[in-house]
């Protein structure tokens, strides 16, 4: 049993827990669910933008704790004010350290949120708007082409954004209308060996009405640019900022390295 495989027997568990623990009727009437919804989509799209999906995670499958003692608030709002495009943020407690009570706290920001997690059931796009955020994650490499359609159905009857993440070329049958952006993960989910090339390799073979993400192994402003040449529009990047002591400030850094005279 692979990474991948352990993480999805376990969220099965955890899904069937947070059930028990609160239905969905109680989750619609949290606050958050009323509120409008940021679209990550403008905001990639919005010229002179960064496209920068800044994440904040605590840990690593393969590498442990980043920062474990990280300090949601200060962080999430850094990104915010440095000119990150959307904030995103682990909610899997067991394999990556996040919580629940982490997008809470960073849904003070006024910009887009991606729950970042591994989303195999209805439940969860209930439980991600309720908790304040606009856009979920849809991981092909433990969904069937028809459960990515499903689940992207339903958050878009929600009114929230859906990202279709891909790992490798067999993988593009579970494109679908229904997700309006497209993620490659570089970091391979069954080994978590990163490869920056995937992302143009497989650029070429997708819809071009899609916004192309690029995620994972992104550590310096010339990948970006890179990137962009290829037809991305947005960047994942969270480890790499994590790592630093100070990670604002090291995202600051980053975003000043992008501009002509950076």
């Amino acid at each position: 049993m692979n990474i991948l495989d352990k993480i999805v027997a376990h969220k099965k568990i955890e899904v069937a827990n947070a059930k028990a623990l609160k239905s969905i009727n109680e989750l619609e009437q949290s606050k958050n669910f009323q509120r409008p919804i940021r679209a990550l989509s403008a905001s990639l799209e919005k010229e002179g933008g960064t496209g920068i999906i800044a994440e904040f995670k605590r840990k690593s499958p393969s590498k442990g704790f980043i920062k474990e003692n990280g300090n949601v608030n200060e962080i999430t709002s850094a990104y915010t004010v440095f000119g990150a495009a959307g904030l995103s943020v682990l909610t899997d407690e067991y394999f990556f350290g996040g919580s629940n009570n982490d997008l809470l706290e960073a849904r003070k920001n006024d910009i887009p949120i991606l729950r970042k997690d591994f989303m195999i059931d209805e439940y969860q796009i209930v439980e991600a708007k309720s908790l304040g955020a606009d856009v979920i994650l849809l991981i092909a490499a433990c969904l069937t082409p028809a459960e990515v359609k499903h689940l992207a159905q339903t958050a878009s009857t929600l009114g929230l954004e859906s990202i279709l993440e891909l790992h490798a070329e067999e993988e593009l049958g579970h494109v679908c209308e229904e997700v309006t952006m497209i993620g490659i993960n570089n970091r391979d989910l069954k080994t978590f060996h990163v490869d920056i090339e995937r992302s143009l390799r497989m650029a070429k073979q997708l819809p071009t009405d899609k916004i192309k993400i690029a995620e994972s192994g992104i550590d310096k402003a010339e990948d970006i640019l890179l990137f962009r040449q290829n037809g991305f529009k947005g960047f994942l990047i969270g480890e790499h900022f994590m790592r630093q002591s100070n990670t604002g400030e090291a995202f600051n850094r980053f975003i000043q390295s992008l501009k002509p005279n950076g």
